[in-house]
């Protein structure tokens, strides 16, 4: 039996016999790219139930680092996904390329009705399913290009999206077009938020800015991760890359003359100091040219973009890596692993337990948020047991079936 990964996560099985060109990679270099998605998961689930990083203590740092971070390995591994689905060694052509585009369509309009129902629900969670449903339509065009091409796409969306967004974003503060298009978005008003300019540019996951990462992991999935080489490769290029948008933003904040003036001054946070990497920066309160120079989570800026790609980059190989190499991680790890092949209704449940319990008040402390971690680890790996998807991954799955009749 072969395997291949969800859009939404988790590994689904494949029909016998698959074509030469849709052939999945082996189930190990899966389970590493499922427990990256663990990872990224439970990383959300700190952002959103867990205390702020100053009240954490030692683990603060780790805290901080979860920022952003979480989700943009979670965008990293929707375009790894997204070449799984549409043939990884070789793009499928034919009737079966229009099946997995078929497939991919059908799942973007599930998640992003899924999106914005939750997002209707008005808890303080910033939602990303209905960004991650849009991401997919953007991208999905570019499915057929080689691991070059879309690792030269990604860097140029990089380096050219976020001084676009900043333009569009000067745009919507000067201007009134933006409050007409709000009022006539029926969007809008039911999720209390700007409506598709929101999902397009001014929410905390604009299209814009977040194609980078669907493309960086749709560059990965062409590569042969199961070659030693490639792998420390990867690895070595995230950290590259990490310390480029980091350390890059660091530096730039500390040689152009008034730039930390500038950030404390348009910001919300109390720790200007800290743009390069934390988002105890703070809102910026207005547009201002300084803002491209900081990294900190959300930013929408190029050393934001490219240090967390760096760091998904390098915890997805050390994910790959350390399944590989390491038999007895392997299975220490399978709670988290487990969680990676639930995804989507480990997400969405999060979610709802955080409406349905705390409301607007979340846990907030160290012990509420290990014991979510325990509750929804157990609860992976029971249903993992006994069944091939997660609950919700079945009705994605179910919502497909009719791209099998596209010719």
């Amino acid at each position: 039996m072969a395997y291949k990964t969800s859009p939404a996560g988790g590994i689904a099985t494949a029909p016998a016999q698959p074509s030469p060109q849709a052939t999945a990679p082996p189930t190990r270099r899966l389970i590493g790219v499922d427990l990256a998605r663990g990872l990224a998961v439970l990383g959300m689930f700190t952002v959103h139930a867990g205390p702020e990083p100053s009240d954490a203590g030692p683990l603060g740092p780790l805290v901080e680092a979860t920022y952003g971070r979480s989700s943009a390995l979670f965008a990293l591994l929707a375009g790894f996904t997204l070449i799984l689905i549409t043939g990884r060694r070789e793009p499928r052509t034919g009737r079966a390329g229009r099946q997995a585009v078929g497939k991919l369509l059908i799942r973007s309009v599930v998640l992003f009705a899924l999106g914005i129902a939750l997002m209707a629900m008005g808890t303080s969670v910033d939602v990303i399913l209905a960004y991650y449903a849009l991401l997919f339509v953007f991208v999905l065009p570019l499915y057929r290009l080689r691991a070059s091409s879309l690792a030269a796409a990604a860097a140029a969306t990089a380096l050219v999206m976020p001084q676009v967004l900043y333009l569009i974003r000067l745009s919507i503060d000067g201007g009134n077009w933006s409050d007409t298009v709000i009022a006539a978005d029926p969007l809008a008003g039911l999720t209390d938020s700007d409506g598709v300019l929101d999902l397009l540019f001014t929410g905390p996951y604009p299209v814009l800015t977040w194609i980078p990462f669907l493309l960086a992991g749709m560059a990965v999935a062409r590569l042969d991760l199961s070659r030693a080489a490639v792998r420390t490769r990867l690895a070595v290029t995230g950290v590259a890359l990490a310390v480029l948008g980091y350390g890059g933003s660091w530096l730039a904040l500390h040689l152009v003359p008034g730039a930390f003036a500038a950030v404390a001054a348009n910001t919300d946070g109390d720790a200007p100091l800290s743009a390069w990497w934390s988002h105890a920066v703070g809102e910026p309160t207005d547009n201002f040219g300084e803002w491209l120079l900081v990294a900190a989570p959300h930013s929408q800026t190029t050393p934001s973009i490219v240090g967390a790609t760096g760091v998904a980059l390098a915890v997805l190989a050390g994910c790959v890596i350390a399944v590989e190499r390491l038999p007895r991680f392997r299975r220490l790890a399978t709670p988290v692993t487990a969680v990676g092949m639930v995804s989507l209704s480990a997400y969405v449940l999060h979610i709802l337990v955080i409406r349905a319990v705390w409301k607007d008040e979340l846990p907030g402390s160290l012990r509420e948020l290990f014991l979510f971690f325990a509750v929804t680890m157990l609860l992976a790996v029971v249903w993992t047991r006994l069944f091939r998807r997660g609950p919700l991954e079945y009705v994605l799955h179910a919502a497909t079936k009719p791209a099998r009749f596209i010719r």
